[in-house]
């Protein structure tokens, strides 16, 4: 009877053990579908304001047209000691991600 203990006894502390091992479950996150956007938005900024400093980066969303498409950004940028937004306006062919222009425009606030 008492063997019958010790292995219950070993049994229930095995499965205490086991019952408090941490588990690490790592959430995976989707890359947004805009993301490629934003790095042409991010690198095209960098090219027109060479001197300046991207602080923040805004998806402001996007408009489906018949056969295009516009993703909207807003960038704050400081160059020197001036803060100042900076929309950017990348049209392209939805199809195909053919980048038909951009656009970009300052803004204070």
């Amino acid at each position: 009877m008492q063997k019958f203990f010790v292995i219950l006894g070993t049994f229930l502390v095995f499965l205490t053990v086991l019952l408090h091992v941490p588990t690490i479950a790592y959430a995976q996150q989707e890359i947004p579908a805009y993301a490629k956007w934003g790095k042409l938005a991010v690198k095209e900024a960098q090219a027109k304001y060479p001197e300046a400093k991207i602080l923040d980066y805004l998806h402001e969303g996007s408009e489906v047209h018949e056969d295009s498409t516009i993703e909207k950004f807003k960038l704050w940028l400081k160059q020197s000691d001036k803060e100042f937004g900076l929309h950017v306006r990348i049209k392209y062919v939805t199809n195909t991600n053919k980048v038909v222009n951009i656009e970009f425009q300052e803004t204070t606030s």
